[in-house]
């Protein structure tokens, strides 16, 4: 694979992208590729056309970049594209995190790294360095549990209970 600076506007974006990014996230993506540098190069078929790094396009326009790194994935066929957009989106949600071991390093970053940079809010990170933290709403609550799920249904019997006891 090769890594090949190719201009925005040739870039063609997939009509059927079914993942949405809000304004939100393309800030976070473009605070990281200023932060970072562009470390995730664009992935587009043979024809220019994006099959992975839509984000990270919307995020480069923000920052006024005419210019990003592409990598070309000529060896897909037309049903592997699509089925490889959906699988590098999805494959990414399906992990979690070891909040022990994410604690100990935003605690290792907080003094020397604007930790907002990373992607978690506020109470998300407050909610991991300090146990007894208590977020100021139920819908950051929420949030919190995604990060560190209390409630997880039994893959034999389906039922739910709460995993921290468990």
């Amino acid at each position: 694979m090769q890594i090949e600076n190719k201009l925005i506007t040739d870039l063609i974006p997939y009509a059927n992208n079914a993942r949405e990014h809000s304004d939100d996230q393309i800030l976070q993506i473009a605070s990281s590729i200023k932060e970072f540098g562009f470390n995730n190069p664009i992935l587009i078929d043979k024809d220019n056309g994006i099959i992975a790094g839509h984000g990270r396009l919307a995020a480069a326009k923000m920052l006024g970049m005419t210019e990003v790194p592409t990598i070309k994935l000529e060896h897909l066929t037309d049903a592997q594209r699509k089925a490889f957009i959906l699988a590098d989106n999805r494959i990414a949600i399906n992990s979690t995190w070891n909040t022990d071991l994410l604690a100990l390093e935003l605690e290792d970053l907080q003094n020397d790294f604007d930790l907002k940079l990373l992607g978690f809010n506020e109470d998300e990170v407050n909610a991991l360095i300090d146990p007894e933290f208590l977020p100021a709403s139920e819908d950051e609550q929420g949030k919190l549990d995604e990060l560190d799920p209390k409630w997880i249904d039994c893959p034999h019997c389906g039922k739910e209970f709460d995993a921290r006891k468990a």
